[in-house]
């Protein structure tokens, strides 16, 4: 498929799917809502993608909804708004945390509204550190969507969520960081080899394990302590035939790296 609004690849077990309306911000409108669906069906279907990176072009990673491809009149952007939801992101942000691969968001700078919650979606959030996250949705009169008020109070605590989401002020890099609402923040001239670095040790890992491991926390609010240790007896018991697993043990008894292939 040729894409028209993102750049998509996948060498040597790495998937980098970038969002390509720098001009916008990379902002989201229809056509890359289809397109981005097609890669991550894609990403899921070729077993050669292992990890999966997700970035933005030129000087911004994401800045949510292009507000100039909907209707802006009460009537009707009420209509749009709420079918954008359930028909867009609502299957944007459940397919990236189903994808049984790692996903990096290497975000690369502002990510905002729905933008700065596509980043949150993924496994591991890795920024620039002129990169800032905005939950700018209160400033147009709407409330945190594509799992805003979902990921926001797990990551960093009820009360900085409410702070985030009421004023929508810009939270920098650093601070997102700290504050644990991202995994790392790095110095923007060393970023890109940040991020090569991290795909390329995920690639090189056991994939079943990790796609256990993201289902497994991911799901473990929905359980108790007891139901939680019966999921981690079940996919032990899994991994244990796995061949990652045996390859995994040898090479420890051998003392030399492992030579994972993801079965």
């Amino acid at each position: 498929m040729s894409y028209g609004n993102i750049l998509f690849e996948c060498s040597a077990g790495i998937a980098r799917l970038t969002l390509n309306r720098p001009e916008r911000l990379n902002s989201f409108n229809i056509q890359m809502h289809e397109e981005v669906r097609a890669a991550l069906e894609q990403v899921k279907e070729d077993a050669s993608c292992r990890v999966l990176i997700l970035t933005g072009a030129g000087r911004g990673f994401c800045a949510g909804q292009d507000l100039a491809d909907r209707a802006v009149t009460p009537g009707e952007a009420a209509t749009d708004l709420g079918e954008s939801i359930e028909r867009r992101y609502k299957p944007l942000v459940l397919a990236l945390r189903a994808l049984p691969m790692p996903v990096i968001a290497a975000v690369n700078g502002v990510a905002a509204g729905a933008g700065a919650n596509l980043a949150l979606a993924c496994d591991l959030v890795i920024a620039a550190r002129s990169a800032a996250f905005i939950q700018s949705f209160s400033r147009v009169g709407l409330v945190p969507d594509s799992g805003g008020t979902w990921f926001l109070p797990r990551l960093i605590g009820q009360a900085r969520a409410i702070g985030v989401a009421f004023l929508g002020d810009k939270l920098g890099a650093d601070e997102a960081a700290d504050w644990g609402l991202i995994w790392r923040c790095v110095a923007d001239q060393d970023f890109p080899g940040a991020v090569d670095e991290l795909a390329q040790r995920l690639a090189a890992a056991p994939t079943q394990a990790l796609a256990r491991i993201k289902q497994a926390i991911y799901s473990s609010g929905e359980r108790s302590l007891t139901e939680q240790l019966d999921i981690e007896r079940d996919y032990q018991r899994e991994l244990g035939h796995s061949l990652d697993y045996a390859e995994g043990v040898a090479a420890f008894l051998e003392k030399r790296t492992p030579r994972f292939t993801g079965h």
